[in-house]
């Protein structure tokens, strides 16, 4: 359907967007309003708005509405201004290709497998959750292992529980709030159980769905063993050393009959790899630069696509700064070109954009690798000259951290390598 209607697929469109969640759907505005007069935005699910439809809990569009919703109240503002601005979503669609010309091939019950041409793309596909079979846990293979997420959907929106008594793995925010959730529902969350030495999640998610129910976090602690012949009746958790290896000598056994799996998101991007996209190995997206355009002319890219967002508030700010120039390049405007390389340096693991420009403001999102308190986010040339500095009461790998760069910090580094990096001060 697009638009509520069947059959109005076009031949060709100013600007094709692969993803209908809150990046896809900010770029498809963004592009509108930068004078794309033809955009088309394809997603896989039978109604756009991504993920958010299953975040039933509030705590959404802080930032971009200034005030509190729920992931489905977010998707919803979205959709609406997207249509509203005359921006044609296809839905129950996917992606099968795009080729080097910007021709894009999809399928859907309506139109088969069809193709569109398009001026420019943007790639807005977000993640996919991490599952127990990639992060090799041992032991019997019975039901009751979910990931989070998955259990989220059936919750939520099916209105099944998966288990009666869960046990936890990871402290990824989604595992976090389905603890939460589940508690909500009389479930018996017998603990979080995450292999590093601190949460992988929100702070105020910390507090408002573990703390605030009682539930326990196992800090430098893993599943090492599932068991249970049809259904999960207990798991096996170790400690680990230093090393994050498990002291086995140490391990107890959970009773529990589901296991939800809490381990992170993997970027979704078959298509960027069939693009042949230049890909950050940290982040497992594509190489951006500031106008959010990967390694090829008009593929553009935002979202989880590119890197794992903690607030979907900045997933829409980014898709805005991916459309509005992937709307400009359909018009026959080229990005300004980058002079500036921002690299990755001390305790920081990554960096987007991966280039800027000197003569435009830009907000710089980062990932420390460890936690530090009272250190110091300091942009610095090769030779030791600090460029910038920024105090940090705090930075954990959890928490994304934003960095403003406005002209006159960069205007007398054309062509050169800047250092980010948090340091102890």
């Amino acid at each position: 359907m697009i638009d509520g209607r069947p059959g109005l697929l076009r031949a060709a469109y100013d600007v094709v967007v692969a993803g209908g969640g809150p990046a896809g759907l900010g770029a498809a505005l963004a592009a509108r309003e930068a004078g794309a007069e033809r955009v088309l935005v394809v997603d896989r699910e039978p109604e756009a708005g991504g993920v958010l439809l299953q975040c039933i809990h509030s705590g959404f569009g802080l930032h971009r509405f200034g005030q509190e919703l729920t992931g489905p109240e977010y998707a919803q503002r979205s959709l609406q201004a997207a249509l509203d601005h005359g921006v044609d979503v296809l839905s129950d669609a996917f992606v099968l290709d795009i080729d080097s010309d910007r021709v894009v091939t999809l399928m859907s019950p309506d139109h088969g497998v069809a193709t569109v041409r398009s001026r420019a793309t943007v790639l807005a596909m977000g993640a996919r959750e991490r599952t127990h079979g990639a992060i090799r846990v041992p032991g019997d293979r019975p039901a009751g292992v979910f990931t989070a997420g998955l259990a989220q959907r059936l919750v939520n929106l099916h209105g099944v529980l998966p288990g009666r008594r869960v046990a936890i793995l990871g402290s990824g925010d989604i595992g976090l709030i389905m603890a939460r959730r589940l508690s909500l529902e009389g479930v018996e969350v017998v603990g979080v159980f995450e292999l590093m030495p601190f949460a992988n999640g929100l702070t105020r998610n910390i507090v408002q769905c573990l703390h605030d129910f009682d539930i326990p976090l196992h800090l430098s602690t893993t599943v090492v063993g599932i068991h249970g012949r049809d259904r999960v009746e207990k798991v096996t958790v170790a400690p680990v050393d230093g090393e994050l290896q498990p002291v086995l000598g140490r391990a107890w056994d959970v009773a529990c009959d589901t296991l939800l799996v809490s381990v992170g998101l993997i970027p979704e991007n078959e298509l960027s790899r069939q693009l042949r996209l230049r890909i950050d190995p940290v982040t497992a997206g594509p190489v951006v630069s500031s106008a959010m355009e990967t390694s090829r002319d008009g593929v553009f890219a935002c979202g989880n696509v590119v890197h794992i967002h903690d607030l979907v508030d900045f997933v829409s700010a980014e898709a805005e700064l991916a459309g509005r120039n992937a709307g400009l390049f359909a018009t026959g405007v080229q990005p300004p070109d980058d002079n500036v390389r921002l690299q990755p340096a001390a305790n920081v693991a990554y960096c987007v954009p991966h280039t800027v420009s000197t003569d435009r403001e830009h907000i710089v999102y980062l990932r420390v690798r460890k936690r530090m308190e009272h250190c110091s986010l300091r942009l610095s040339t090769s030779d030791g000259r600090v460029v910038h500095e920024r105090r940090l009461r705090y930075a954990v790998p959890a928490e994304m951290v934003n960095l403003r760069l406005r002209p006159a910090l960069l205007q007398d580094f054309h062509g050169d390598s800047l250092l980010v990096e948090v340091v102890e001060r």
